[in-house]
């Protein structure tokens, strides 16, 4: 099997951007942005978010993805929307 992915030129997918310091705690993550003097404290689902941000998941299969995660009734759609839209106004994937 290969470690070629495929992607379609009408998704994103989105990748961290580089510089980022990801500490791991209890309740989720701490993401260090030394180049904006900034510190972030995301919760648990927002970190699972952010770890999908690898330039391999495309943002329409995300909510899908968490759905899988947390046995979910329905993918968390609006919320991975409003996940994303807040990690790339933070400037903390592209």
């Amino acid at each position: 099997m290969s470690d070629d992915v495929v992607q379609y030129p009408d998704q994103r997918y989105p990748e961290l951007v580089p510089g980022l310091e990801v500490n791991q705690v209890a309740d989720g993550y701490i993401v260090h942005q030394s180049d904006r003097a900034r510190v972030h404290y995301l919760n648990n689902t927002a970190a699972i978010v952010m770890e999908l941000c690898n330039g391999r998941n495309a943002e329409a299969e995300m909510p899908r993805l968490l759905q899988l995660a947390y046995e979910l009734a329905a993918p968390p759609i609006g919320e991975v929307e409003e996940c994303l839209k807040t990690l790339r106004a933070e400037g903390l994937i592209t």
